[in-house]
């Protein structure tokens, strides 16, 4: 096995490690605490992963995805702390 496909094989285990996480109850009981999205998170990890592994196109729509989700429901909190009750 070559140096780089022991790298990948790390890194996609990584990655599947941090998915169990992200789908853990007690991890996702944190994460909503303060805010977090898991569902987001997850997608954020795809993206991540997919860029890694050489998917640009993947990776740029999962982040756009992302970073669009996280920017509406930012506006909308703000919106909800900020504007009339």
């Amino acid at each position: 096995m070559s140096d780089e496909s022991t790298a990948m094989k790390e890194l996609r285990e990584v990655f599947e490690e941090l998915d169990t996480l992200l789908k853990n109850p007690d991890v996702g009981g944190v994460l909503t605490a303060r805010g977090v999205n898991v569902s987001l998170a997850i997608v954020a990890a795809e993206a991540l992963l997919a860029y890694v592994e050489g998917d640009r196109e993947r990776a740029a729509e999962d982040f756009d995805t992302v970073a669009e989700e996280i920017s509406t429901r930012l506006a909308a909190s703000k919106l909800g702390k900020d504007g009339p009750s």
